[in-house]
């Protein structure tokens, strides 16, 4: 039976981002969707306002009688442990399981599909390419990890022909997927209590890049090869040049094999943005999107949701990003020292799993070490148990910063409002976009 043909369909893992997706294009068929997470958020009650009922409570009970392993397809998350009681519900009961990336999986492999892999920069680059399809009229639907701020959602359709996807390298998902054009971002090791070690985890992206069966784009320096390159400033096949910052606004030109494209423009700071940017173009003018085109959508590019969302409060600025490695907070942390040199950054970061942190703990000290003022969170479990040692408390201990302290999240709201700040940073993949609203309330009423 196809993935298409059920009418009821149950996310367990339903606040997931990507999972997100999915459930807003099976609203969009008119199908019934519904689902568990563990608790609410932000997402979750946007979701619930859309039509799609969400359980918070691990019971069977919760689990709506007239769903049957007939007319019910339950879509799950890696993320969710196996021992969720309403997971095993569905396994003893011999509903049809299947993973995010399956569904993604079946979805897609009837139109043209393009993938964008990397352990950063997927997101800000499918969302850019997603977006600029959709401004060219293209039959697309895209499938993203992130809140579009032009459209307030995770996924735009427009059409079947071409389809976007996010290809995420946990749990290996992504080799799933058969794409016929496929981006490759970034190969930092990442989730490593999955791959064990970084030859592993670069070696997976090789048998993805070899799942592309028309064209393929790297940034230039990846081990990868039988690629286009793309890059800033570095010599690649499609590379941004002429970069310049006006107005707070980066300017760049574009030199591919066919030419130099002149003045694009992108509202989102930061090189590795314009480097986002640049694969976007890449695969738009490989479409034929005319380049007037392409120039147009991404000046109007809003950004997504927790990717360097800036707003300005009288003399402070609050910047809110989703960074949760270190190479990511690396190019925030870099981003805002170039925007506001001389300006006292304070840093609030919530840890998001045990073992990342511990994987990454070095890391992560250079990268906190680089703030002004730090309140570092307890860690964000997900999935996780907690490991022996590894706390907020011995990451802090190796940060090199004479103003640090622990928080809880139920806390940090009030230390906040006891420090001096220029510039105001929450960083983090956990439940830390709960501050979001609270600090600009505080902020705007100051």
């Amino acid at each position: 039976m196809n993935v298409l043909d059920y009418a009821y369909y149950y996310f367990i893992g339903a606040g997931g981002i990507g999972m997100s997706a999915l459930e807003r294009y099976f609203k969009s068929l008119e199908k019934v969707v519904l689902g568990y997470d563990k608790t609410p958020t932000e997402l979750t009650l946007a979701l619930e306002k859309e039509g799609i009922d969400i359980s918070f409570d691990d019971q069977t009970d919760k689990v709506p009688n007239f769903l049957t392993p007939e007319n019910t397809l339950v879509i799950y998350t890696p993320a969710i442990p196996n021992d969720t009681v309403i997971y095993q519900y569905f396994v003893q009961k011999e509903f049809r399981m299947v993973k995010r990336s399956e569904v993604l999986g079946e979805i897609t492999k009837s139109s043209y599909g393009i993938a964008v892999a990397g352990t950063h920069g997927k997101t800000t680059t499918s969302s850019i390419l997603g977006h600029i399809l959709h401004q060219a009229d293209l039959e697309s639907t895209a499938f993203l990890g992130g809140i579009i701020e032009n459209y307030n959602s995770n996924v735009l359709i427009n059409g079947t022909k071409y389809t976007v996807s996010e290809a995420d390298e946990f749990d290996r998902s992504f080799l799933r997927l058969s794409p016929k054009i496929g981006i490759i971002t970034s190969m930092d090791a990442d989730h490593l209590d999955i791959y064990g070690n970084k030859e592993e985890f670069e070696q997976t992206f090789v048998e993805f890049s070899q799942k592309i069966t028309e064209k393929l784009f790297v940034r230039k320096g990846l081990p990868l090869e039988n690629a286009t390159t793309y890059g800033v400033e570095s010599g690649a096949e499609i590379d941004a040049i002429n970069i310049r910052i006006e107005n707070g606004i980066y300017h760049f030109d574009v030199q591919t094999p066919e030419g130099l494209f002149r003045d694009f423009s992108l509202k989102l700071p930061g090189r590795h943005n314009v480097e986002n940017a640049t694969a976007a173009i890449a695969v738009s003018l490989y479409l034929g999107i005319p380049f007037e085109t392409i120039q147009k959508a991404l000046a109007e590019f809003l950004g997504v949701k927790r990717r360097f969302n800036r707003w300005d409060f009288n003399d402070k600025v609050y910047i809110d990003d989703y960074a949760h490695h270190p190479t990511e907070l690396n190019a925030v942390i870099r981003s805002i020292k170039d925007m506001f040199p001389g300006k006292k950054v304070l840093g609030v970061f919530q840890p998001h799993l045990f073992t990342r942190t511990r994987d990454f703990m070095d890391g992560f000290v250079d990268s906190l070490s680089q703030f002004d003022e730090l309140i570092l969170l307890d860690i964000y479990p997900a999935r996780e148990l907690p490991i022996e040692g590894v706390t907020s408390d011995s990451l802090l201990e190796k940060i090199n910063l004479e103003a640090k302290e622990v928080s809880s999240l139920q806390e940090a709201m009030s230390k906040i409002k006891t420090k001096e700040f220029d510039v105001l940073v929450t960083v983090g993949a956990g439940n830390i976009d709960t501050l979001v609203q609270p600090i600009k309330t505080w902020l705007n009423e100051g």
